[in-house]
């Protein structure tokens, strides 16, 4: 692929925009909304952006960019399946545009017609018990199948479940990146990216190369909250990134639910501390859905968990077979597989995931997996 012209100085435009240090996303709106669009902003005289309130540092960033960054995103941009996509774009989440500080572009990998799907997010501990992931996982099933799609943060624990939920409904999912999309954070969920951006999509506002910096997951947490009419906590401690994105989704005047737990479990008391605020307690999908139905068109579905049978390995590819009958029942790691199985790394990883998704394996602890069928 390679873009036109024209193409290419519609993106240089809206990217040099984004770039500049010291201009936040607000004030972009505010020149947008008395430009239109980036060109003009860019073509005009710096006197009238310094009389609209830029300071000289600003305005001589916005007329000298940076171009090794701007080639280097454009390159990346130069593939059919990577995306720029623009707040003044029709296909922009209109939920998403409504948030303060809405990110101005977002970079993303896969399908974007997903962009149109109604998002709910699932969130919680990157730690959670097996019961929290079987909550995540089961929820983003029964939802996915329900008419929502489910938005997440691609990350360990809850946000993972969430994420293979959907796609074992054979659903779309968004995972929202708290670094650039050339990256993937963690790198042990790269076979999960790869499946998410067949039908769904990798987002994120930063530039390709940005790294995974602490800083820059709360922005990631609001974008999370804001495709999204509700945000379902799942175990969370007292302090954690959950919390936030729970705060955020409050402020945007999202739905915020919360699954209960032990009061001497830790990771329940930063779900109850949103109950204590307010957030909707919830036990099963049904109670989501009859708080969402009034805003959206769901169907609600009498779901049972899909998956293949003990009997039914036989069915299985051979080389599924292989790696099972490797596995037996005690926790493995890759490695070991990979050595017991004589298949790659790649295709150990990729084959592990279909399993989980046909709940014929677990993931456990320190990157491990374990058979359950």
């Amino acid at each position: 692929m390679h873009m036109d012209m024209q193409t290419e100085k519609i993106y240089k435009d809206w990217l040099t925009l984004s770039q500049v240090k010291g201009l936040s996303n607000s004030a972009c709106h505010q020149l947008l909304a008395k430009f239109k669009t980036p060109e003009k902003i860019l073509s005009c005289e710096p006197d009238i952006l310094l009389s609209l309130g830029l300071v000289e540092e600003t305005v001589s960033a916005l007329h000298s960019p940076d171009i090794a960054k701007l080639d280097k995103t454009l390159e990346w941009l130069d593939n059919s399946s990577h995306h720029l996509i623009t707040i003044n774009d029709t296909d922009y989440p209109e939920l998403l545009k409504q948030i303060h500080s809405a990110p101005i572009v977002l970079f993303a990998i896969g399908e974007r017609q997903a962009l149109a799907n109604v998002y709910i997010a699932i969130v919680g501990s990157r730690n959670p018990s097996e019961s929290g992931k079987k909550i995540a996982n089961n929820f983003a099933y029964e939802l996915s199948l329900s008419g929502f799609s489910i938005c997440s943060g691609l990350a360990l624990g809850i946000d993972y479940q969430g994420h293979l939920g959907a796609l074992k409904a054979n659903q779309s999912t968004i995972a929202v990146l708290g670094n650039g999309p050339d990256r993937i954070y963690p790198a042990k969920h790269k076979t999960l990216a790869s499946e998410i951006a067949k039908t769904g999509l990798l987002l994120s506002e930063f530039f390709p190369g940005t790294s995974p910096l602490p800083y820059n997951f709360p922005r990631r947490n609001r974008i999370i909250s804001g495709l999204s009419v509700g945000v379902i906590v799942i175990e969370a401690a007292k302090k954690s990134g959950s919390l936030i994105t729970a705060n955020f989704a409050m402020e945007q005047g999202r739905e915020v639910f919360a699954v209960p737990g032990s009061i001497y479990n830790p990771l329940a008391r930063g779900t109850h501390s949103l109950i204590k605020q307010g957030a909707k307690l919830i036990e099963t999908t049904e109670d989501i859905i009859e708080e969402l139905s009034p805003l959206v068109n769901v169907v609600i579905n009498s779901t049972s968990q899909s998956g293949l049978c003990s009997d039914e390995q036989s069915n299985l590819d051979p080389y599924y077979n292989t790696l099972l009958n490797s596995m037996g029942y005690d926790d493995v790691s890759i490695d070991y597989l990979v050595q017991s199985s004589g298949l790659t790394a790649d295709v150990v990883s990729s084959m592990l995931l279909i399993l989980e998704l046909e709940g014929m394996v677990e993931s456990r602890h320190g990157g491990k997996y374990c058979r359950c069928k």
